[in-house]
This record gives C-alpha cells, structure tokens and sequence, in this order.
C-alpha cells in the first residue's frame, strides 16, 4: 500500500548507523561557541588549517579537491578524525560521512508528492481531494512568503489523510496565530479545533480567521453558492447579533474563557439573546394575522416551541453558566457549519484529555505545525494514546528546548515526558546528545551554504568578552545572559561596556586601550571560529536526523499503526525544519485509514 514505508528493523538500522558517526563526531557540535577561545576548541578537536576546512565545507562540489594537509599514511581514522587523538585530520573524508549521515544521504525519507499519491492512490474509496471552494485562498497578504510555503504545503497534506480516513476534524496542537487552522477551515471545509499555550496567540489568532473570512471572496462567494434560493443571508438571531457592537462597545470582541477558551462576544451576546426575543420582533412586523401566525410556528423547530424560560441578565449568571452557554453555543454554530475553526488556550502534554476542550469530540486528525521542543514528542504520544486520533502530521522546531532524559548534568526527566529520546530503541542504549549539539541541529545547511550564514562578528565578540570575563572578573561562568547587546553596540569597545552593564560588573576597572587590545590580538583567529562553526554546520542535518529517526523509531514500535514515515514537506530554503513525522493508524474493518 504504502510501499515507500521502511520497516523498523531498517530503521533502526539507519540510526545504527548516524549514532556510530555521532559518537566521533558529536564532541565538535557540544563545543560551546562562548567557551571557544577560552577552552581553545581549535587546537582540541582540529588537526588542519582553518582555510582547509572553508574550502570542503563550502564547496558545494561533490568532487572535492584533495587535502592541502595530507595526514601520515600511517594513521588510522575514523569519518576523517584520527583514532588516537580524535582530532579532525581529513576534512574531506568528515565532509562526506556527514553527507551520507544526513537523512537524504540514508535515503529513509519520502517526498511530499510521493506521500500525496499514496494517500490519494492507496483507499477505492477516496477519489481526488476536493476543496471546499472552486479557487485557493490567497495568503500572501496575510503571511509572510515562509509561512505561506508553509500552510500550503502542509494544508493539503492534511486534508488528504482527512479525506482518506473519512474524518472532518482536525487537532492544531500548538496552533500559534492560527494560520494553518484558519486555511484548513476556508480551503477544505475541515473542522478545526485549535491549542495554545498562549492566550495571546490564541486571542489573535481567533481575530485573524475572522478577518480572513470576511476578505476571502472565495469563501464569500461559496458561502452564497451554498445557500438554498431564498434562503436568507443570516439566521434571525444572526441578524440580531450583526448588527449589535460588543458588548462593551469597543473592537476587542474576544475573551478567554478561564484561560481554556477563546469566545468572541458576538458569539457571546448570541448565547443570550432568546427566541422571546426574536418572535416579539417578528411579531411587531406582522398583523397578528392567525394565519400568520400558524405558518411563522411551523416553520420553527421542535426545540424553539419549547416552553422558554424568562430570560436572565448577563449579570446574574454564575461564572460556570456562562462557560457553559458559551461553549454550548460555539460547539452548536460547529455542528452547523456556522463556524469551523475553534481556538483553546491551554499546556499541552500527552496527558491532556482533548474532551475537556472537545464535548463532541470525534476521529481526527492531529497536526502540528513547528511545534516547539517537548510539544512535538508530546503530540506523538498523544497519538498513540488516544484512540480517536486516527492520523499526524508532526513537524517539530527548537530542538535545543527538548529535554533529554539521560542527562549527566542531573537535570533528568520522568520517562514518557522527556523530549528525547522518544523511542525504546534509543532509550535501552540511555543515548545523550547535549543542549549544545541539539542547539547545532538548529543550523540551517542549504541557507549557510548560500551566503545566507552565522553572523561571526557577534559571535566572535562574545567569545573575545568571554575571555575578558577569564581575565578580570571572577563570574564569568556566570549563568546572566549578555542578550542581544551585538545589534546596539557601535564597536567592540563600546559592546564590551554595554556587556559589563549588563552583567552589573565594574566597567571602569579596564580602559578602551585594554578593550581593543583583546579584540586586535583574537582579531587574526577569527578564521579559525568561523571554520568551526562551519563544521557544526555540517553535523547539523545528523543530529536532526537521529532526532527525527527517533520519533519515527517511536512510531514504528507501536502495533496498531499502518503506515509511518518520514516526510519532506518543505523547501528547506524557505523553511529550515522542513520534515513531518506522518502516521496513520489501523482500525477494525469499517472504521480503517
């Protein structure tokens, strides 16, 4: 079905072989760039001329000119470092292993395209993916060029897994400004229900899909082609509610519910306008004709010729009620299709019950948009726990915030929380990669090598303060951050003084003259830094593999998934973490992706 779907011995192979290369290799990416000059990184882990390695890292050539520093015949390295001193000795030789480490060097991913016809090719029952409009949402006026590649690319993803499991609900965990939720609703006429830890995000994010609503033509447009001739534009008490402002008159129509929810007070002052008020407003446009008056009842529903209780003023509403009346009515306006996109704001972890922010939960589709650190293991878990989480689609960000649960620093983790590692394969083996390496597979290869690199200047003056700090004061291993003092300072005398500041050290104790002869006696090793650096550059598709090899690691070691892989959703030009961790689940006959 799904025949570009490795299994997990193979897998498990793949991370074999990225962790044997790691072993030898990690050492250069855990450096830390601060501690560069003062930990004399160059002379530990490098045996060659920084020119050396400019010149194989940077070539973008696959046939690679021939060592000016050619090693003793003699010695035996491993991935270009000597065995004895497990110095790099053969930058061509690293450059290489490096290559073939990376997840397109093992050859384990599938395309985007590849994993669209799968999905479109592999269920009788599933034909092309359809739109819930004739023409595409335009996004550039609403996202930058990144974040509209983004949304695009993923969205149709989704939609596809939506289709082929026969769902229309989908979880956005760590659904930020909303844009893809919003673009799932709109594009696809997919329910949307999404989480943030932030009530900023969602507040915004809830005002976002409102004004993206009312500017998409498109969707105005199909809107209108859904309704029956005749069929009025909105709903009686919609008319009500339009024309009303806020409730507090002002244009911030949204609040949270008890930090769980995100209502608009449109939506609010719905929930509390009854039918005694809609009838008596018909009523006063009609002749109290009987006739009249019977055909106006037949056409209301059962539940609207219910005996209604008098109405009760917002203020005499417990805090409970109104949560409940607003959550009733926006899950209401959902099942009707008068809204699609819900926004909830709260932490996520694999713990969370969806059906505390869900009452009418059903199968559905996750989906994760760069979620940041232990958010994206956290979504995976969760997939694997609930059973109505028929699909993922995990694409994970900041690798430097995971949390490891074999830390030797002692900052350990409970297992099933930590970051990483994720599968039991790596667990058994208690495998660490370090803040400093995770924070390498961070680096962006395809912009470096195109000129789009690592600022050395701010680089190189924090390293050169750093020895400063060595020299003169007793804390520089101090856990203050400098922060972004580089950008506002107008020279390296005057980023040092802004630095001591910062740091609320004594500044007068050194002169300018003192200053400046730091910089000027590193000022000639710079070379040397940025060499470095382009090393870890290089690592850095490794040690996202291997996190990513993880994840789907994880995955494959679960018994009732069908399908598992690694996808490329991406251009890495334009988005650097470009790769999804995509599942499918299978359930009994009749209820099977």
């Amino acid at each position: 079905m799904f025949s570009s779907s490795y299994s997990l011995a193979e897998i498990q192979r793949r991370i074999d072989e990225v962790q044997r290369f790691l072993s030898v290799t990690l050492s250069i990416a855990n450096a830390h760039t601060v501690e560069f000059y003062t930990h004399d990184a160059w002379s530990r882990f490098v045996a060659v001329p920084p020119q050396e390695v400019l010149s194989h890292v940077c070539s973008r050539d696959d046939q690679q000119r021939e060592p000016e520093h050619k090693a003793n015949e003699q010695t035996r390295t491993t991935f270009g470092f000597c065995n004895d001193t497990n110095r790099l000795v053969d930058t061509r030789e690293m450059v290489q292993a490096a290559k073939a480490h990376s997840l397109p060097g093992l050859g384990v991913c599938m395309s985007r395209d590849e994993l669209l016809q799968a999905l479109n090719g592999s269920h009788s029952q599933s034909g092309p993916l359809v739109s819930a409009i004739d023409a595409e949402l335009g996004t550039d006026e609403f996202m930058n060029a990144k974040k509209s590649h983004e949304v695009k690319s993923m969205s149709e993803v989704v939609a596809c897994l939506a289709q082929r499991c026969g769902i229309k609900q989908v979880i956005d965990v760590g659904s930020g400004k909303g844009y893809l939720s919003s673009f799932l609703s709109l594009q696809y006429g997919l329910r949307v229900y999404g989480i943030d830890s932030s009530s900023t995000n969602t507040h915004g994010a809830q005002k976002r899909n409102r004004k993206l609503k009312k500017s998409s033509r498109p969707h105005q447009k199909h809107n209108q082609a859904a309704r029956a001739p005749g069929e009025a534009t909105v709903s009686p008490q919609e008319e009500l509610v339009d024309v009303k402002p806020g409730l507090d008159g002002d244009d911030d129509d949204v609040v949270d519910v008890d930090g769980v929810g995100i209502v608009s007070r449109e939506e609010q002052e719905e929930v509390l306008i009854g039918l005694s008020d809609v009838i008596p407003a018909v009523e006063r446009h009609s002749d109290s004709n009987p006739e009249t008056e019977e055909l106006f009842l037949s056409a209301l529903s059962v539940d609207a010729l219910q005996p209604t209780s008098p109405r009760v003023p917002p203020t005499q509403l417990s805090a409970e009620e109104r949560e409940r009346r607003k959550r009733d009515n926006l899950e209401r306006k959902a099942q009707n299709g008068t809204t699609s996109v819900m926004f909830f704001t709260s932490y996520v972890t694999a713990e969370t019950e969806l059906r505390e922010f869900i009452n009418e939960l059903e199968d559905a589709v996750m989906v994760g948009l760069h979620t940041c650190g232990n958010l994206a293991p956290s979504t995976l878990r969760m997939f694997v726990a609930k059973p109505e989480l028929a699909a993922v689609c995990s694409v994970g960000c900041c690798y430097h915030l995971l949390s490891e649960e074999f830390d030797p620093a002692g900052q350990e983790c409970l297992p099933g929380v930590c970051g990483f590692p994720l599968s039991q394969f790596l667990r058994d083996r208690s495998w660490f990669c370090g803040r400093n390496a995770r924070m390498s597979a961070c680096l962006a290869l395809e912009r470096v090598s195109l000129g789009q690199g690592i600022q050395m200047e701010s680089l190189f003056y924090r390293a050169v303060l750093h020895v400063i700090l060595r020299d003169h004061y007793d804390s520089f291993k101090s856990e203050k951050r400098v922060g972004n003092v580089y950008s506002k300072a107008k020279s390296f005398v005057d980023y040092v003084r802004r630095a001591l500041r910062r740091l609320e050290l004594e500044e007068l104790k050194l002169s300018d003259a003192d200053i400046q002869d730091y910089h000027d006696t590193y000022r000639p090793r710079m070379g040397e830094m940025h060499a470095f650096n382009m090393l870890k550059v290089t690592l850095a598709p490794c040690i996202e593999g291997l996190i990513l090899l993880d994840r789907l690691c994880y995955l494959k070691e679960q018994e009732d998934l069908s399908f598992a892989a690694l996808v490329q959703l991406f251009d890495p030009l334009l988005s650097p973490r470009c790769y999804a961790v995509v599942a499918l689940k299978s359930w009994e006959e009749g209820r099977s992706c």
